[in-house]
Formats: C-alpha cells, sequence, structure tokens
C-alpha cells in the first residue's frame, strides 16, 4: 500500500524590538524562522517541546556543537566521535573509549529517530533529548567536562557567541546549548530504507524474494521479532531481558535507575534501523554479527530469571536464516548515512 510523504511545518516567529533614531516608541518587527521537518511516509509527527521549537539556526547550531571537540574537558572528542554518521550515529567498537582513552561500560546506541524515543539511555535514566546532553557532558569516562565551565568556555568564543545570540538573544548558556543540541539530534531521521521503499511507498520491485520471505519471517508469530521491535520505528520502547547474558552484575540495566530485582538485566528495546551497520550488539558489544543475534533467540537464550517470557527458540533453515538477514539489511538507509545536512562540515 503506498502512503504519502508527511511534511511537518515547523515555524517559529520571532520578535525583534527595533528602535527608530526617529521614534521614540519601538517597533516590533517578527521575522520567520521556518524549519521543515521531513517525516518519512508512514511515521507519525514527533512530539517537539514548547519550549524548543525547531529553528534552522537553531539546528544549524546545534549541529556545530555536536561535532565540537571543545565540550569535553580536553577538546579531544565531541558526540560524533561516539556516533558516527556511516555507523547509524552509532559507533563500530564495543565500547567508544572517552577522554584519555577511558572506558565505560556501554556500547553506544545509535540516534536513529530519537526524535521519538519515550525515554533516553538503555535504563531510560533521562528523561528528555534536552536534559540527556548532560549525561556524556558530565560523564568522566565520556567528556569528563562541567556545565559551568563549558559555558565559561563558550562565552570566550565569539563565534559561538555570536551564534547563541542570533538563535536565543542571549549568551551561550546551559538552556541554549542543550536546546541546540536536542534540536539538532531530533533532524536525526532514517525512513527511506528498501523496506521504506517497498512497505509505505508501494515500489515492490525494490526488495527480491528472499528478501521478502525474510520479511514475512520477521512478522511471523513464530519468530516473534515483531512483538518488540515494531510499527515504523522498529521498537515498542519497552525495557526487556533478552536472555543473551546469564550475569548482568556488571550492569544491571533497568535496575540501575528503579532499584527493582525484576529489571534485572531489563534494557530499552533498540530499533533495528540501520541493524547491519549499528554492531557491534547489546549493551555492553559483546555479540558481533547478526548470526549470532539469531543463534541466541533461537537457542532460548541464557534462562535469566528476568528473561522475558518471548524468547521460547525456534529452528531455521540455513536458507530461513539468510533470508532474515536479508530482510534485516534492507533496513539500511544509505541516504540516511550520507545526508550532507547532518554530518561534520
Amino acid at each position: 500500500m503506498k502512503k504519502q510523504n508527511t511534511t511537518y511545518y515547523i515555524c517559529l516567529f520571532v520578535a525583534g524590538i527595533i528602535f527608530s533614531s526617529c521614534a521614540k516608541d519601538p517597533k516590533i518587527i517578527v521575522e520567520p524562522d521556518a524549519y521543515v521537518l521531513n517525516v518519512p511516509s508512514g511515521f507519525a509527527l514527533p512530539n517537539i517541546p514548547n519550549d524548543n521549537p525547531l529553528t534552522a539556526a537553531k539546528i544549524g547550531l546545534g549541529k556545530k556543537l555536536f561535532y565540537e571537540k571543545a565540550l569535553s574537558v580536553d577538546s579531544t572528542i565531541s558526540c560524533g566521535t561516539c556516533h558516527k554518521q556511516e555507523f547509524a550515529f552509532s559507533d563500530n567498537v564495543a565500547i567508544t573509549a572517552g577522554v584519555e582513552g577511558r572506558l565505560g561500560f556501554r556500547n553506544a546506541p545509535t540516534l536513529t529517530n530519537i526524535a521519538w524515543a519515550t525515554e533516553m539511555l538503555m535504563d531510560g535514566g533521562n528523561p528528555t533529548l534536552e536534559t540527556q546532553v548532560y549525561v556524556p557532558i558530565e560523564t568522566h569516562f565520556e567528556m569528563d567536562f562541567n556545565m559551568v565551565l563549558l559555558v565559561n568556555r563558550l562565552n570566550a568564543d565569539a563565534e559561538y557567541v555570536d551564534a547563541f545570540n542570533n538563535v536565543f538573544g542571549s549568551n551561550p548558556d546551559p538552556f541554549g546549548i542543550t536546546r541546540a543540541l536536542a534540536a539538532f539530534e531530533r533532524t536525526i531521521i532514517s525512513g527511506n530504507s528498501r523496506f521504506d521503499q517497498y512497505y509505505y511507498q508501494g515500489k515492490t520491485e525494490v526488495l527480491n524474494e528472499q528478501e521478502i520471505n525474510g520479511m514475512q519471517l520477521f512478522f511471523s508469530p513464530t519468530l516473534k521479532c515483531a512483538s518488540c521491535h515494531t510499527g515504523y520505528l522498529f521498537t515498542d520502547f519497552t525495557y526487556q531481558n533478552n536472555g543473551f547474558f546469564a550475569d548482568y552484575s556488571a550492569d544491571s540495566g533497568r535496575a540501575r535507575i528503579t532499584l527493582l530485582s525484576e529489571d534485572v538485566g531489563k534494557f530499552k528495546v533498540p530499533t533495528l534501523r540501520n541493524i547491519a551497520l549499528t554492531g557491534p550488539y547489546m549493551h555492553n558489544g559483546q555479540i558481533n554479527s547478526l548470526e549470532e543475534i539469531i543463534d541466541s533467540y533461537s537457542n532460548g537464550g541464557s534462562g535469566h530469571i528476568n528473561q522475558s517470557e518471548l524468547i521460547q527458540g525456534f529452528v531455521l533453515t540455513a536458507q530461513e536464516k539468510e533470508n532474515l538477514i536479508l530482510f534485516l539489511n534492507t533496513l539500511t538507509d544509505n541516504q540516511f548515512i550520507h545526508n550532507p545536512d547532518l554530518g561534520e562540515d
């Protein structure tokens, strides 16, 4: 079935007060700063916070900040260091090193379609994109900086002072930094894979027979993949223990937030969009291939006490397994990973 593209127009009218030398009363000049957010076919509109409407200038500033290494204490890494466009804004190593080569304990997740996320981080420990900005900046094994010191650093840069005043009417501050970064991240949208072209745009010729067979397997009640990896986002944003590991002492997942034993080993269901590009996989980056993922699910998991009841095991022939992997590869959006509007200038 072919669905029409949805174009989401977001307009912000910025009021500037201009004082005329010939008149005592100020005149208010209203200038439009419209940004057109292209929402892919089949997608609902994302929620944009009332205190952070999208504008072209704000998104441009957010992009500059996203790739700005001065956000780290020693000016060696940026957001883009861990979230690389060519890997669908994830990374191709198990754990990306922070400043001074420090290693954390989680794999860098993809930022694909983060505008639709209901909670941030793998454990849901942060409610919004705006507040999440503090996490990498102030975490010891990531950027290890301080927001107050970052504000001072940006205020010493005339280019940033001009940019922030243009967007927010004020010098760099935490409000502007968090809002600009979040605005740019909401434009990291992927929805033009071959699957999308087939399913949402009606281009039935773009998938071959094996890929279609793999798609049918994916959505079948036998494999139950779509029970969690559902809808146009290929995630339901729930927290699940997928049974890949028996021991979660190094990272208890959702339980780090809730402190509940029943949440040990539960992590937010990730999107499968661009899944062929975002390995290694799982919260700790310990699974190297899609084949390994399918094998683990096929074997029924580790049997952890909190393992999802959906993980029951299944049997696939070698051909079916190949078809399933071929389908997962159709979720790669080549336009997305080469979009110059998202890449570093």
